[in-house]
């Protein structure tokens, strides 16, 4: 027997996890004699702890998802509460590790099959995607597990056993010898937040995502937090950031108390404007905890700070919050039109606004940033790019010709030096400037064939295809503003495949176009760990994909993407085709004649 979700996204999980306990990606068939099914676990949304053993009672696929989130929590108690599933004379194959050592195997689980054997014992066999390894400091790493199937044994607590003195539910027989934590368990017992860490020239802080379980109480958070800060950003990130002081450490742990929570760190150095950036990097690694803040530098008190205040003082990006959609129409950028929502002015003059094929608008520091893809003669093309106060007036093209070039990005800054940006030329990355100098981007990866670019609102960050494969890279900037590097690309694991687009659509959160059978659009954590499916029905390849990448300071527009597939575009949520009708300061055609489609949309914000 198989059964086929047929929900999508976390809701179908969840509202799997309260019946048969299998995630929405995977099929479960069972072979022989089929067993009684009961109602499994708590079906009441999120909580601290997960199930125990016997909540499942004689539900083999409830045990199975039980075992799979029994590591869930503390790190402390992990190997405690996993064992606790398995059978007294098994639990020895499962080899304790401590302290920091302790790691979750993070899978994503495909097929569940079940076999009824003679002894009374069921095998079971599950095909997972391994997608890291969650370590004691929140961060998920790359995995280091190469397994694509786990089998294992179940046997009814009834039945007895050596060293069994509990004859309710299950056991679990042949454990495996790592603590293994399903994608859904994750999302259910692990809040995921991010910590920030100042970019290297400190202008600008960069979110570091990481996992907080539930089971930590609030009047802990602040202490793992900063802990988190004390400890450094992740691996991948480190490049592009810079953590506290060297020698850094907490004294004693955080305390607090009606809404006043108190820091003491041993940090060296007497720069009051460091202090200071560690207030802002406190406040808002603090998520929104309300409440004041005492930082203290070895038992030397600062002044006390409104932590709400600090966040407001010291936003974390200075975009606006009213995005505009613009598209490309008959070779020229058009502004769109969509009830209850902005529509701006071209910032071009007409003379540059013309043989377009896709645009990348930026607002920088007082002024509006341009890198134009734009047709050079039969079948090629050429980047074009520039700046103006409020309209860009002139621009200054590239010196070679290339067949394909994809939608440029610009990287942020929150200055006035010059400004650059990333491009993908007939397979190839390169960094631009304003005066449309392109030079190609070393990246230490399996393939140098690169399909895509995005880069995060911090502009410290990237997202690249390349191979079909999706990687997210941390970048270091020069201070002129001439030059930058990547550092090592760490390769996300998604159940996406033939990946073709990729943009950023929140802080930790990328919007990735590839396939899952059929054309699909997904919204994929930055660590690979968390899926949403946002369409799986887009019926072509998507070979354009834009979006609005909003924060914890900005709400998100309706439809925060739009996308083009097949030569048509469209707006997200609610899913619309964009229409010519919906282009304006355009002329109306003459009679008989067809309107173009609107191509290649974007925002400018």
């Amino acid at each position: 027997m198989r059964v086929r979700p047929l929900l999508g996204a976390l809701g179908a999980a969840l509202l799997l996890s309260a019946g048969c306990g299998i995630p929405a990606s995977s099929d479960v068939r069972v072979d022989g004699k089929a067993g009684t099914a009961t109602g499994a676990g708590s079906s009441n949304g999120r909580s601290s702890e997960p199930p125990s053993r016997t909540a499942s009672g004689s539900d083999n696929a409830a045990f199975v998802r039980n075992f799979l989130s029994a590591a869930a929590g503390e790190p402390d108690r992990a190997y405690e509460r996993v064992k606790a599933f398995i059978a007294p004379e098994h639990r020895p194959r499962l080899q304790d590790k401590q302290g920091s050592e302790v790691v979750l195997n993070v899978v994503r689980l495909g097929e569940t099959v079940f076999t009824f054997n003679s002894d009374s014992t069921t095998t079971v066999k599950i095909t997972v995607q391994q997608i890291g390894v969650l370590r004691t400091n929140g961060t998920l790493a790359p995995p280091v597990a190469t397994e694509k199937q786990y089998e294992f044994r179940l046997r009814s607590a009834a039945l007895g056993g050596v060293g069994s003195d509990e004859r309710a539910g299950q056991y679990l027989l042949d454990p495996p010898n790592a603590l293994l934590l399903s994608d859904v368990a994750l999302q259910q017992y692990y809040q995921d937040e991010s910590i920030y860490f100042w970019n290297s020239d400190r202008t600008r802080l960069v979110p570091d995502q990481r996992y907080l379980p539930y089971a930590v109480p609030d009047e802990r958070r602040v202490n793992e937090v900063v802990r988190w800060l004390v400890g450094g950003p992740s691996d991948w990130l480190r490049p592009g950031v810079v953590g506290l002081p060297d020698g850094t450490e907490l004294i004693n742990n955080a305390t607090g108390a009606n809404n006043r929570w108190e820091v003491n760190l041993d940090m060296s150095g007497d720069d009051q404007s460091r202090v200071d950036q560690v207030i802002t990097q406190l406040a808002w690694s603090l998520g929104d905890l309300p409440g004041e803040l005492e930082l203290k530098i070895r038992n030397n008190s600062q002044p006390v700070q409104d932590l709400d205040e600090r966040r407001k003082a010291q936003p974390l990006y200075p975009v606006r919050e009213d995005p505009q959609r613009y598209g490309v129409y008959e070779g020229a950028i058009r502004p769109l039109d969509f009830a209850g929502e902005p529509s701006g002015v071209v910032p071009l003059t007409p003379e540059v606004n013309r043989a377009i094929v896709s645009a990348g608008l930026a607002r920088g520091v007082n002024r509006v940033l341009a890198a134009l893809v734009v047709t050079s003669g039969k079948d090629r093309q050429r980047l074009a790019v520039g700046a103006g106060a409020d309209t860009v007036a002139a621009l200054g093209r590239s010196a070679g010709e290339y067949v394909s070039i994809s939608r440029p990005v610009w990287l942020r800054t929150a200055d006035t030096r010059p400004a650059q940006g990333l491009v993908v030329a007939d397979s190839r990355l390169y960094r631009f400037d304003e005066a449309a100098r392109m030079s190609q981007v070393p990246l230490n990866l399996p393939t140098p064939d690169v399909t895509a670019v995005a880069a995060a609102l911090d502009g410290q960050r990237i997202a690249l295809i390349a191979g079909g494969q999706l990687y997210v890279a941390a970048l270091t900037l020069d201070g002129s503003g001439s030059g930058l590097s990547i550092g090592p690309p760490r390769a996300l694991v998604t159940s996406l495949t033939n990946l073709t687009a990729v943009d950023w659509i929140g802080e930790d959160r990328l919007v990735v176009a590839g396939s899952v059978g059929q054309p699909a659009i997904y919204e994929i954590s930055v660590d690979g760990a968390l899926e949403t499916p946002l369409r799986t029905d887009v019926g072509a390849k998507v070979n354009h994909l834009t979006a609005y990448p909003t924060n914890r300071s900005l709400r998100a527009p309706t439809g925060a993407y739009m996308y083009e597939a097949n030569k048509v575009a469209y707006r997200s949520s609610p899913s619309e085709r964009i229409v010519p009708e919906q282009v304006r300061d355009v002329p109306t055609p003459p009679a008989g004649v067809r309107p173009s489609n609107p191509s290649a949309p974007f925002f400018l914000y």
